[in-house]
């Protein structure tokens, strides 16, 4: 194993460095409570399985053949391909924490107008301050992922098939692509977000709606200050009800994630020596 990693120590440190970014940026494995040492363990251990299917003679990294030494020695052209190996690995980790985004997100929506968005306490899965609700639907949609194997298809043949369609060249060439890919995740993440939330918001919106006109027919009845448990029962109601075709939904949006991931390795894919 130490011989083979030796010989191909150039090629072996490039597909660590895309390794080692993903694991760094991808919600659960970004944890602080993930030792650095073993994220460093499992992308030099996925990194020696893909050796065998990456050369520098064809394939995705033919292109980087003429920015290596061949004698091996240590070179400025190689560490901008190691940083590009390394951009490549954290732009799929943004992506998948763009999709796990859009469970809290929509958890966000209605906390605000329940009126739980000042209850914000921090998230350990996306690492910032969030709503309860938000991560309600976080943990619930990582349950979800887990148990779907996706975390599994991510690190076999995500990795596998990015290491052969697309490089740091290939994205350089193909930088329109990569900007139409995060735009359209952002558009596509408040619209699964407000598809999520929405049951919740019609209700919610409706009740304010009813409870405004029925303190200004009757004023004495002082319904406003009744309204926050009113909408407290409401939404619990809600979710009790319906969570179970709202988890139903988290499987098609992590679906449609990963095909995005799919047409992008497409629209980027290495077609030859010299570019795309």
């Amino acid at each position: 194993m130490l011989n083979q990693i030796v010989a191909g120590a150039p090629v072996f440190l490039l597909l660590a460095a895309r390794i080692f970014a993903l694991l760094m940026s991808v919600p659960l494995f970004s944890t602080r409570s993930t030792p650095r040492r073993s994220k460093l363990a499992l992308s030099g251990f996925m990194a020696f399985m893909v050796l065998p299917q990456i050369s520098l003679a064809s394939g995705t990294f033919s292109d980087y053949a003429q920015f290596i030494s061949a004698t091996g020695e240590f070179n400025l052209n190689y560490v901008f391909l190691v940083a590009g190996e390394v951009l490549i690995g954290l732009l799929i980790g943004l992506y998948i924490n763009i999709i796990f985004a859009v469970f809290s997100s929509a958890g966000q929506f209605f906390s605000f107008q329940l009126g739980f968005s000042a209850a914000e306490v921090y998230d350990v899965l996306s690492q910032v301050e969030n709503p309860i609700m938000g991560q309600l639907f976080n943990l619930v949609a990582m349950l979800v992922f887990l148990q779907n194997k996706w975390f599994l298809l991510l690190f076999t043949k995500g990795l596998s098939a990015s290491f052969q369609t697309i490089s740091a060249m290939s994205i350089v060439q193909n930088s329109d692509h990569v900007i139409k890919f995060l735009f359209k995740g952002l558009s596509i993440l408040f619209y699964d977000a407000t598809i999520i939330s929405l049951p919740i918001l019609g209700t919610l919106f409706v009740l304010t709606v009813g409870i405004g006109l029925l303190s200004k027919a009757a004023p004495q009845m002082n319904l406003l200050s009744e309204g926050f448990p009113i909408y407290l029962l409401t939404t619990y109601l809600i979710l009790t009800v319906l969570i179970p075709v709202i988890i139903n939904f988290f499987g098609p949006v992590f679906t449609q994630g990963f095909k995005e991931i799919e047409h992008l390795f497409t629209a980027v894919k290495f077609t030859g020596a010299g570019g795309v």
